[in-house]
């Protein structure tokens, strides 16, 4: 028959409240569901009802092995991802150690579906904790890896604050492109300055195929229209390109042939660059394995350090893109320092059915 369970465990640090269930009962298997914070557990004990079960390592066990296959089957955990956006720039912050779903090409692209799944112009994942040092992956929303993002690095140092994992007002994130260093400009970790690094123009650091060289000005034809290139890497890999006149249409129009041109073994990100006077830049973006962004602080960066190498501005400057505005200021070694504010959009939690098309691509 039917019997009612009033059950109050805690079952490893999955129950933050009491259990409460209705369970059906024969002499062999005892079975409820437990709704808590974060999801539906499903629970089945195949003993006896009138054996004890015990909690072993914060996991509700039956008095048998597990290695019988008896036990608890986990199911329908939701996922947590915490989106921000820096300058209309939107990313998601998914934390592995507060969830358990490892992170796919595929599962990435669904995540940052602006139409079949969450929305975003990529995912931070991270922190990946090493003693002191704290690095994170920043996924594009095409799946692949970016080395780098300004935009990125300075909303996952408010991630860092917001979640408690950082009290100090300077330290260091690292990146597949190298490291970033942080400084809180205000208490909420709203407004930041970092270090992006120092950039280089040479041809084997960004990569550009040909002989070695600088790659200042130099023509390159994209769609069949030449245009003054110059190209650097600042831990990722940029092409600049001054205009008299620049548009979204006219950055995408470019952006589609540069990013995978033959010049770029890496692929690289385009921006197109306006100068306004000695302290002040405009520019449109068209990042590698992203497109269109409404601004990107390594971008940001890019076009900043075009500028004053090729004579066209002060090393202080504000770089103005369709989403906002940053401070940038290149000092003499050659490092960017960019300036700028971070926004919080909220926690998201992911529904059972869609955590379900997460997990079951590869």
């Amino acid at each position: 028959g039917e019997e009612l369970f009033d059950i109050s465990i805690i079952v490893g640090n999955l129950m933050d409240n009491a259990i409460r269930g209705t369970a059906a009962s024969d002499e062999r298997r005892l079975s409820f569901q437990m709704y808590y914070g974060k999801g539906i557990m499903n629970i089945q004990i195949e003993n006896s009802i009138k054996d004890t079960p015990k909690v072993r390592n914060g996991i509700y066990l039956t008095t048998k092995s597990r290695k019988e296959g008896h036990g608890i089957g986990l199911q329908n955990v939701k996922l947590v991802v915490e989106k921000y956006h820096g300058l209309g720039n939107d990313y998601l912050v998914y934390d592995p150690n507060k969830n358990k779903l490892k992170l796919t090409p595929s599962n990435v692209q669904l995540m940052c579906n602006r139409n079949f799944g969450v929305g975003a112009d990529g995912i931070l994942e991270g922190p990946v904790l090493d003693g002191e040092q704290i690095s994170m992956v920043v996924w594009n929303p095409d799946g692949s890896v970016a080395q780098k993002s300004g935009n990125g690095v300075r909303i996952f140092a408010k991630y860092l604050k917001d979640a408690g994992y950082v009290q100090k007002k300077d330290f260091t994130i690292s990146s597949q492109g190298g490291e970033a260093s942080i400084h809180y400009l205000n208490e909420e970790g709203t407004r930041l300055k970092a270090s992006m690094g120092k950039v280089s123009f040479w041809s084997d650091d960004v990569p550009v195929e040909g002989p070695r060289r600088e790659i200042i000005n130099e023509t390159m034809v994209f769609g069949r229209i030449p245009y003054p290139v110059t190209c650097l890497s600042i831990g990722n890999p940029h092409c600049v390109i001054l205009m008299d006149e620049i548009s979204k249409d006219l950055v995408c129009r470019i952006g589609r042939y540069s990013e995978s041109a033959r010049q770029f073994p890496e692929k690289i990100n385009t921006q197109i660059m306006k100068v306004l006077d000695r302290t002040h830049i405009q520019t449109e973006v068209y990042e590698r394995g992203a497109g269109y962004t409404l601004a990107s602080g390594s971008g940001c960066c890019a076009a900043a350090a075009a500028a004053y190498r090729l004579g066209l501005t002060d090393p202080k400057m504000f770089v103005q893109m369709p989403g906002g505005t940053l401070e940038l200021e290149i000092d003499g070694e050659g490092v960017v320092h960019m300036t700028g504010d971070v926004g919080y959009v909220g926690t998201i939690k992911l529904g059972s059915h869609f955590t379900e098309q997460l997990r079951a691509l590869k």
